[in-house]
């Protein structure tokens, strides 16, 4: 029975292992960090003509800086809040829950039309 327990635990933290890796915010503000360090770059090095193009408002510099603070953003609430996958006895309820239910089926008479 320990054997199982054992295999039981190894799923579990594999779980939240994958949980964690592909937690939406982790991709959102990777990319955010990423294309914003690389338009604030651009923002740094813009010429005298760019700046003159829109209107003396460095606009890559800004929004570099907003996509920066946006990525930070995400990855501290990641930090902050990860992800917690449902536990085996959650899993367990969920699924013994839905076996006593029927099949839902689909309503008739709903299109509008007349039949």
């Amino acid at each position: 029975m320990s054997e199982l327990q054992n295999e039981v635990g190894e799923l579990e933290r594999k779980s939240a292992t994958a949980a964690r890796l592909f937690d939406i915010r982790r991709i959102i503000g990777g990319l955010f960090v990423v294309y914003g360090v690389i338009v604030t770059i651009a923002g740094l090095t813009a010429s005298d003509a760019d700046l003159k193009k829109a209107q003396d408002i460095n606009i890559n510099l800004w929004t570099g800086l907003g996509m920066l603070a946006l990525g930070v953003f995400f990855l501290v609430w990641l930090k902050l809040r990860p992800t917690v996958p449902p536990s085996a006895a959650e899993l367990q309820e969920g699924q013994e829950g839905q076996e006593g239910q029927e099949p839902r089926q689909p309503q008739e008479g709903r299109g509008g039309g007349t039949d």
